[in-house]
């Protein structure tokens, strides 16, 4: 296992983040393993040399955090060698308050994820969306107050407009706020939108790119078809994912996809993730496991280089696609503009 700065902090995390999303309760999400069943996906990651793990309060109601929290304690991991990441923004209750940005839910919010994962500080604390309704300038002086307090180390975001984050980041330097130092966004071959603004940001600011979804949801798998059906119970039953992706050209990337990995005798999934991994600004994609050979693959992945003709077969068939995922509920389409050039 390789290990990278988290951007300009000296952080350093893994090459490939364990995302938590699917474990927690199975009443959440049909394809979510409940804690017996994920344990397993802990040990084989600590032993990969995995050190980075992220949730979010929302995953599972919060069970999510209870599983990844007892899982680490119980397998002895020590809290000096993960990195552990989680999430503010999404409802937890009926409540107006619980919910958003504000500096009453942040204060709430963080005290209830600490508690659920069991520490009493996490690596990486990030805003799960935009939220439209709290000035920013609250939100980063609740995070600000967040840092101090020792309950986080780092603040980072999740997908929205660039011109949003770089306002974020300006009212951080302006203020002397905490400055986020990671964006974790929606990226992978058959959505590459980022590529037009949020990454050339992220480079020129010095921040972190830790993609979700860089496996499309499962779609990169191979076992998608273009009349939405497939062989998992996610591949039936992820909404998100049927609203996200299937387009034609989707369906393009993913045959040269499929020709390469037969080429080299891997699978699909490893050669989707190699390319994420070989995009110079990808610090460590944050990979979905359910079952055990999944994560087996996806660390070999990490050994894969692709050459120049490679890159340019999965690419060439792509087109320009809707923004998607910058919702608070899913994926948020917005139409390119007329003329869009292709990414």
């Amino acid at each position: 296992m390789h290990y990278m700065p988290l951007g300009n902090t000296g952080l350093k995390v893994s090459r490939l983040c364990l995302g938590c999303m699917s474990y927690g309760s199975p009443k959440w999400r049909d394809w979510v393993l409940d804690e017996q069943a994920a344990r397993p996906f802990f040990e084989q990651a600590l032993a990969a040399g995995i050190n980075f793990f992220d949730t979010a309060n929302r995953y599972s109601d919060g069970e999510s955090e209870r599983v990844l929290g007892r899982a680490l304690k119980e397998l002895g991991a020590e809290r000096e060698h993960v990195v552990i990441a989680t999430k503010v923004y999404l409802p937890m209750g009926d409540s107006p308050n619980q919910r958003g940005l504000s500096k009453k839910h942040i204060r709430h919010a963080i005290d209830a994820s600490l508690d659920r994962l069991g520490m009493d500080y996490v690596d990486l604390y990030q805003i799960h969306r935009f939220d439209p309704s709290t000035p920013m300038e609250e939100t980063l002086e609740a995070l600000t107050d967040v840092v101090h307090a020792g309950k986080a180390l780092y603040v980072g975001a999740s997908s929205m407009s660039a011109w949003q984050f770089a306002r974020f980041l300006y009212l951080a330097d302006h203020h002397g706020y905490a400055r986020f130092v990671s964006m974790q966004n929606h990226y992978n071959l058959v959505y590459r939108e980022e590529e037009r603004e949020m990454i050339p940001l992220c480079r020129a600011e010095g921040v972190a790119v830790i993609p979700w979804s860089p496996l499309a949801r499962g779609f990169l798998a191979g076992d998608r078809k273009p009349d939405r059906s497939g062989v998992t119970t996610r591949a039936h039953t992820d909404e998100h994912a049927h609203r996200m992706y299937y387009q034609d050209d989707d369906f393009l990337v993913m045959e040269r996809l499929g020709e390469i990995a037969k080429q080299r005798g891997v699978s699909n999934a490893q050669i989707a993730l190699a390319w994420v991994l070989q995009q110079p600004e990808v610090t460590a994609p944050i990979v979905g496991a359910t079952k055990r050979h999944h994560l087996d693959e996806l660390v070999r992945a990490l050994d894969i280089t692709l050459d120049e003709k490679e890159l340019a077969a999965l690419t060439e068939s792509y087109r320009p696609h809707p923004v998607l995922g910058h919702g608070a509920g899913g994926p948020t389409p917005t139409p390119p503009a007329k003329g869009l050039n292709q990414s």
